[in-house]
């Protein structure tokens, strides 16, 4: 199957874009990606790719990871984007099998004078529940989030207290599943009960 692009480019993108922005000002909070989402390539969920057709274009550098080699026709079509072999040169990195994911200090970290060089990882999980599993801190978090997460690797919290620790260095992420999004930017800190 080939994958489409939004129906309507501006407003798809737009309705996309909208809801990444609201998943990292409120980071733990599920958010929907938006209506009448393209079809994906195959092996990737309907969220990821509205996420990436919303967020690159022809100047990005993307990684895909391994289990998504077979969008990588489709998204050098729809995006004119740079596919990159090594997960520490990207801007945005892609991954449809979280608990497979490289290590986060395997992607481009940014430094103390240029934060916004690191990589953004997009992310499918198998689940994604507002009850139990992590306590959410951090800015625009109120007081508190809960976020339970099935899919990311077993040692995921250790590494992401590693990540926090790096600020204003670190990743940001997205966690996909299915049509919702839900953010951890580099500033949130991960407690597991």
């Amino acid at each position: 199957m080939t994958a489409a692009a939004f129906k309507d480019p501006a407003l798809g993108a737009q309705a996309a874009f909208r809801a990444l922005l609201d998943a990292l000002a409120r980071p733990g909070t599920p958010q929907a990606m938006g209506p009448d989402l393209p079809t994906p390539p195959t092996g990737m969920g309907a969220g990821l790719y509205a996420a990436i057709l919303a967020l690159a274009d022809f100047e990005t550098t993307v990684w895909l990871a391994p289990e998504l080699a077979d969008a990588a026709a489709d998204l050098r079509f729809q995006l004119g984007a740079r596919l990159v072999a090594a997960p520490a040169e990207p801007a945005f990195a892609l991954a449809a099998d979280g608990a497979a994911l490289p290590p986060l200090a395997a992607f481009a970290q940014g430094d103390d004078a240029y934060p916004d060089r690191s990589t953004t990882l997009l992310v499918e999980v198998s689940a994604l529940r507002t009850d139990g599993g992590w306590r959410l801190t951090g800015p625009g978090i109120a007081s508190e989030s809960r976020l339970g997460v099935a899919g990311l690797p077993a040692d995921f919290v250790a590494q992401w207290t590693e990540n926090h620790a790096r600020f204003p260095r670190g990743i940001d992420l997205f966690l996909f599943h299915d049509t919702t999004v839900v953010s951890l930017p580099r500033t949130t800190d991960i407690r597991e009960d």
